[in-house]
């Protein structure tokens, strides 16, 4: 083969120049639309690849600002494990909701929305079921804060930080029937009751922002996956469809 031969023709070099200023165009901006993040980004008009490409993104970020925040609550909330201990199913199913402040907050009450928590969740065996550490046994550091929102949480959990203030940290009990009821196991069996160690902080703008921006990158995301599928079952049945009339003919 002449070394000619390897050469690229014009026309294809051409091509090659128009494909590498379309990458660059796409790489310019994905880094202002996702690294960036500035102004209200469209993720509807987003391909899967970007959509996870911002996903991860964002939560990259997300795992920053926890880290800022496990700085400040860290070492006081780590102080409350020693309060986890077993306690009878029976009783605390039978005396419902029960609440006792281990630290009065000094800040506005929690409400139903608006604050975020971290928290221990466990069983009458003192098994933990849920925790915001990253580790229970050794924890070095708390994950993102729970954002709390109306009607995202079992029904105990609202009567239980009921008066509730900023900056304070509450145990509470919550019969099986405020928790999960007959709908979910937990604690190896239906309608157990549940303990929690609750402080609440404020939510930080930053965690408002990276959440608010995660929820509408996971709704573009769902519905992307959503079309690929219709479309995909679209493609299979017509093609089942055409081979079967080739079959009957």
């Amino acid at each position: 083969m002449q070394e000619k031969d390897l050469k690229p023709s014009a026309k294809q070099r051409i091509i090659f120049a128009l494909v590498a200023i379309v990458l660059l165009g796409s790489s310019i901006a994905a880094y202002a639309l996702i690294v960036m993040g500035k102004g209200n980004v469209n993720y509807s008009k987003m391909s899967m690849d970007q959509l996870q490409t911002a996903y991860s993104e964002k939560a990259a970020e997300l795992d920053i600002e926890a880290a800022e925040l496990s700085k400040k609550y860290f070492e006081e909330f780590k102080s409350y494990k020693k309060n986890v201990k077993a306690y009878n199913s029976t009783t605390a199913n039978s005396n419902g909701i029960q609440s006792k402040d281990l630290k009065e907050g000094d800040g506005a009450e929690v409400g139903n929305s608006n604050y975020s928590a971290y928290y221990i969740g466990w069983c009458s065996d003192e098994s933990i079921f849920d925790s915001s550490f990253d580790s229970f046994e050794e924890p070095t550091a708390l994950k993102a804060p729970l954002t709390v929102s109306e009607n995202s949480l079992i029904e105990g959990w609202y009567l239980g930080t009921d008066g509730m203030k900023i900056g304070g940290i509450r145990e509470m009990t919550i019969p099986g029937s405020l928790a999960y009821g007959d709908s979910q196991e937990i604690c190896g069996s239906t309608n157990s009751p549940l303990k929690f160690i609750v402080m609440a902080v404020e939510t930080s703008e930053r965690l408002k922002e990276l959440n608010a921006e995660m929820d509408k990158i996971y709704t573009a995301l769902s519905n992307a996956y959503m079309q690929s599928y219709s479309s995909d079952y679209d493609n299979y049945d017509e093609g089942s469809y055409e081979e079967d009339a080739t079959i009957e003919e």
